[in-house]
């Protein structure tokens, strides 16, 4: 069966769809390319950041459900995400741009040989820049064109996930022998293993931790991570894969925007395998992509009542013009 080709896209939750709409778009430079809401909760929006056309690997997501407490970061969670830049020349632009918008980071480190620059948002949710500096591999997107940050140093996808838990033989196992990830190095505490082409877009970075305690999800963390396949025929190739080895699943789920499965690998861990297709183009044109609320059709029935439990948050961004600011 196929391999795995990468990173799908990363889904978080958030304490307000406002605020991250702000950070995303005004701090981060990344395109809001879908504005919908959660299939499975519809008062709750669902907000899509990506490169500049939506496409796979480079998306990361939002829930926004009301009333939900703060998260605790542990051990046994998804802990961090990572965005690619196009090279170490982008650092002191990010480090110069952090600190003027009060944005805290830890400054430039280096893991397996890349720099890094990790910070957080106003609910502590994490993240980190990663350079893509001689990354082979999966290729990245193509960043938000007329977006806010110059193009030598915008975001152009996602990078490693990281995944901490106390059970790293047992994760370990699971990635290898189920999902075909090959472990290619190590440091300290910390594995490297990726998928398919590998690079950036197609690791995850896995941190044994035994002493912290127990994440527990809320707002500030992140939901699951979703890997990219090609089709629903290859979904369908994973879920007997799943099925083989006793993982349960949630058997195909039609997203419209792509097919998913669903599978909790580990405690708290939930992986997602989702379609490269249809994207994110096929109901909206390119220039307004994410002004109003999409819908996909099996909700178009419902979307008077949809538009009264979601409040209107003002997306748009087709009449404004971004002027490139240089740190």
């Amino acid at each position: 069966m196929e391999h795995l080709k990468g990173i799908h896209h990363v889904t978080a939750i958030t304490s307000s769809a406002e605020k991250i709409y702000d950070f995303f778009t005004y701090v981060l430079g990344m395109r809001l390319v879908k504005k919908t809401v959660n299939q499975d909760d519809i008062q709750t929006y669902h907000l899509f950041f990506a490169d500049d056309e939506g496409n796979p690997g480079t998306d990361m997501t939002f829930f926004d459900f009301p009333g939900i407490p703060k998260g605790v970061h542990g051990t046994n969670e998804i802990a961090k995400t990572s965005f690619r830049v196009p090279s170490d020349e982008a650092w002191d632009y990010w480090v110069k741009r952090f600190d003027r918008l009060e944005v805290k980071h830890k400054g430039i480190k280096e893991q397996f040989g890349k720099k890094t620059l990790s910070f957080v948002d106003f609910d502590d949710q994490q993240y980190q820049l990663i350079s893509d500096e001689n990354n082979q591999g999966v290729a990245s997107g193509t960043s938000w064109q007329k977006g806010p940050i110059p193009l030598e140093y915008a975001i152009t996808g996602l990078g490693p996930i990281f995944v901490r838990v106390d059970n790293v033989d047992y994760f370990k196992e699971m990635m290898e022998k189920i999902l075909f990830f090959k472990e290619i190095d190590k440091e300290g505490s910390y594995r490297l293993f990726e998928a398919g082409a590998g690079g950036n877009g197609a690791q995850v970075i896995v941190e044994y931790n035994a002493i912290l305690p127990q994440a527990r999800q809320g707002y500030g963390t992140v939901h699951h991570t979703a890997f990219r396949v090609n089709d629903r025929a290859h979904l369908d190739a994973w879920m007997k894969q799943l099925q083989s080895f006793n993982v349960s699943n949630s058997g195909y789920v039609e997203r419209y925007y792509f097919g998913s499965l669903y599978a909790n690998v580990a405690p708290r861990i939930l992986f997602e395998f989702a379609t490269d297709g249809p994207g994110f183009m096929g109901d909206e044109p390119y220039e307004t992509l994410g002004e109003t609320l999409s819908l996909p059709p099996f909700f178009e029935s419902e979307r008077k009542e949809i538009e009264k439990q979601v409040r209107a948050i003002d997306t748009v961004r087709s009449t404004k013009e971004f002027e490139k600011e240089y740190e």
